[in-house]
């Protein structure tokens, strides 16, 4: 899966440039993946690409759906392309900030285009292809249906929809689809856009030797529509279809409460202690359907798969959790003896275990190594290069959750004596350009991916850093403004990437 040595960028589609107040899937994907290829890279790395909602300030996160795409990031000149849209719905847009996600105001610009391109598509004879679609994504009926009832329950979670339709009787649903036909068909229409537009950049990616590499939650939101459709495989209380236990984390290096995150945990086993053939099912679905759209797959949270951290769902903190055992080997077995080998990358970072490393490796996945993790002790520590144990590893100089590196360096959080151990490391005389010594560490190591996010490469401080675990506001809307991918940012990375030997062009297998 990963057999030659190669470097990428960490930059999700939302935060890409365009004059649509967000990254889409058209010219700002396929611009930016030109720059990749332009400076030697081989991988892209993006954040989830699910619907999200303004509930839990549009995380990536917490999706409405495992399966489907994030209408926010179709791109309205395809639309005109396809001839669902004219002109002047283009031209006719609010001033978008270029350096962050007004969220409000795409929103209601986004949704408009795409009801006016639904309105002219229902007049045009797109049936054959778009039938084809509906037919192909097995998910779609539930998620459109979960969409449209959702809107005619002015947004409230599923479980407090009237009970006939939370509990899914099939006449309940039923008359649903037939009530509500037309908006299950806008939301059809919205998936066939965003899938669309994946597959035409997602083949331009492979015209220019770039791997798209994805990320995909361990859990999913509870209002979903994968909660709501299968809910014998999440810890619910089958009669009042309330949470019983959350996912999160214990208190860590990011939070002294540890972290909530409210999503429902699975039930790995039946009643009478069998695994949950339906739920190794769904798995198996989310895997084929993630493989059709990415080349490379990072489990966050892999460590949920050895031992989970169990939360009271009335339990306001993590505090007071405890760890569960997970679906261990046994799980990944039964995916390789019905898929063969997965391309997946765990996210091993957090509190790790022995069992969680014996998972990893005993499935061959690669982990993952953070750069600002490794100067915070003179004792061993793993995050440090020369103590890479193995080339089957993903090194960063920061995650999504990290700060920049800028940031890093400059923050109080951080001790003089980690700033200190990270110049010498590094050989550097001074913090000035202390993003490029963490990028040529990433790019010198035996990794044998380096990834990079894009405001390591800019230099940019901790206020462009995209998400602060354990907050919920003021994440995921950073944005680059066009003028900072420039020549000067592009040969410099360009000329680090060659001489680092994980130059595009001159590695060969």
């Amino acid at each position: 899966m990963v057999n030659s040595r190669g470097s990428g960028i960490l930059m999700h589609i939302s935060s890409l440039p365009g004059p649509y107040g967000i990254g889409d899937l058209g010219k700002s994907s396929l611009d930016f993946i030109k720059f990749l290829a332009a400076t030697g890279q081989r991988y892209w790395q993006i954040l989830p690409v699910g619907p999200s909602s303004g509930v839990f300030a549009y995380s990536p996160y917490m999706s409405l759906s495992a399966f489907a795409g994030n209408p926010l990031l179709i791109n309205p000149e395809m639309l005109a392309e396809l001839g669902v849209l004219h002109g002047e719905h283009l031209t006719d847009k609010p001033n978008f900030s270029e350096y962050y996600v007004e969220y409000d105001k795409v929103v209601s610009y986004k949704t408009n285009l795409l009801e006016q391109a639904y309105k002219t598509f229902l007049g045009r004879n797109f049936g054959d292809e778009f039938t084809l679609f509906c037919k192909s994504n097995k998910w779609l009926d539930d998620y459109a249906l979960f969409m449209s009832l959702r809107e005619e329950n002015s947004l409230a979670p599923w479980n407090r929809w009237p009970k006939k339709i939370a509990g899914r009787k099939p006449k309940a649903l039923s008359e649903a689809r037939k009530r509500l036909a037309d908006r299950i068909g806008f939301y059809q229409f919205e998936q066939f856009c965003f899938f669309n537009q994946w597959e035409n950049m997602r083949q331009f990616a492979a015209e220019h030797g770039i791997t798209l590499f994805g990320d995909m939650p361990i859990y999913v939101g509870f209002d979903s529509a994968d909660v709501w459709a299968h809910q014998s495989c999440f810890s619910i209380d089958p009669e009042t279809l309330e949470l019983i236990t959350v996912a999160g984390v214990p208190p860590d290096y990011f939070s002294e409460t540890g972290q909530r995150w409210g999503n429902p945990l699975y039930r790995w086993k039946t009643p009478q202690g069998e695994i949950n053939d339906e739920l190794v099912a769904w798995w198996m679905e989310r895997f084929r359907h993630a493989m059709t759209m990415m080349d490379l797959i990072r489990i966050d949270h892999f460590r949920g798969f050895a031992s989970y951290w169990e939360i009271p769902a009335l339990e306001e903190t993590a505090v007071k959790g405890r760890w569960v055992t997970g679906p261990g080997k046994e799980f990944f077995d039964i995916l390789f003896a019905k898929m063969g080998d997965l391309p997946i990358v765990a996210e091993d970072l957090g509190i790790i275990t022995d069992d969680v490393i014996e998972l990893r490796d005993s499935c061959g996945f690669p982990g993952m190594k953070i750069l600002q993790f490794a100067f915070d002790s003179d004792e061993w520590n793993l995050y440090l290069p020369h103590n890479f144990a193995s080339t089957n590893c993903i090194v960063y100089t920061g995650t999504h959750d990290n700060d920049t590196t800028v940031g890093w360096y400059f923050s109080s959080k951080v001790s003089e004596f980690s700033k200190k151990r990270a110049l010498r490391y590094s050989n550097s005389h001074g913090g000035n350009q202390i993003h490029w010594d963490f990028i040529r560490m990433a790019l010198a190591s035996t990794a044998r991916i380096a990834i990079i996010p894009l405001q390591d490469v800019l230099g940019f401080g901790g206020d462009c850093r995209m998400n602060q675990p354990g907050t919920v506001q003021g994440n995921w809307s950073w944005r680059c403004a066009p003028r900072f991918l420039n020549e000067s940012v592009q040969g410099r990375l360009r000329d680090e990437t060659k001489f680092y030997g994980r130059n595009l062009q001159e590695v060969s297998g």
